[in-house]
This record gives C-alpha cells, structure tokens and sequence, in this order.
C-alpha cells in the first residue's frame, strides 16, 4: 500500500509541475551540477528546467525529493514528499474534511517552511501556522 502511495504521489507530483520540462543533464550548468552533487554525492537525479531555475528529481530515505537551483548553483527550495500526518496540527484543521492526495514539505533557502497539500486538483500552500501563503 505504501508503495502504491509512493508511486500516486510522485506522479501527481510530476502532473503538477506545469511549467517544468525535462532536461538532460548535459544541459543543466555546470554550477547547478556541482552544487547538487556537493549536497548529495553519488545521488541518481532526474533534471527539469523550471521557467529560468533547475529543479533536481529524487530520492532519499525512500523519500520522493525535489530541490530548484538558481542558474548560479545556488539552492532556492527543497521539497519532500510527507504523510498528510506529518502536517503540524493548525495545517490540518485547515484541511479538516478535505481529501488530501498529496502532501509536500517546503523548505525555502532562508528556513521558512511550508505545507502543501493537493486538494481537487488544485495546489494548497500553508503556513506552519496553518495562514494561507500565496505562490
């Protein structure tokens, strides 16, 4: 069961990230690649580009992961995939009621974190606080 949720998750993951396309690694910039690769030595990637940013496809701990890099090689967010329990409690009584098919965890470069949560299609973003953050 789990690895079936895995498998949803990360293909939802992939449906809604709209604007990134698939990249070969030859086409990523070198500092992108270096920096990746200081992060997570001998960690299999997958590559996307992401309007102008690199977003590296993974896996950890047999966690789905993904993390967007600056041109420069300098990281701007790491997302990784979560169990909707893992939600701090003022997220999930925002969520009360609703059907929850994918949950995230953000972690900006500066530490802010937040919460997504897919609900009807549509990309739910939060607060540890449970406030609404806008994309």
């Amino acid at each position: 069961m789990k690895k079936i949720f895995g498998i949803f998750l990360w293909m939802g993951v992939m449906v809604t990230v709209t604007f990134a396309q698939k990249v070969a690694a030859a086409k990523v910039p070198a500092a992108v690649k270096t920096a990746f690769a200081k992060n997570h030595p001998g960690v299999k990637v997958n590559w996307e580009k992401e309007k102008e940013n690199y977003e590296a496809g993974f896996s950890v701990s047999g966690k789905e992961t993904s993390e967007v890099y600056a041109v420069s090689g300098s990281l701007i967010e790491t997302e990784v995939s979560i169990k909707t329990s893992e939600f701090p409690a003022a997220v999930m009584a925002k969520l009360k009621g609703m059907k929850i098919t994918e949950a995230a965890k953000i972690t900006k470069a500066d530490g802010t974190v937040n919460y997504e949560a897919e609900v009807k299609g549509k990309d739910l973003l939060f607060d540890a606080n449970g406030k609404p953050v806008k994309f």
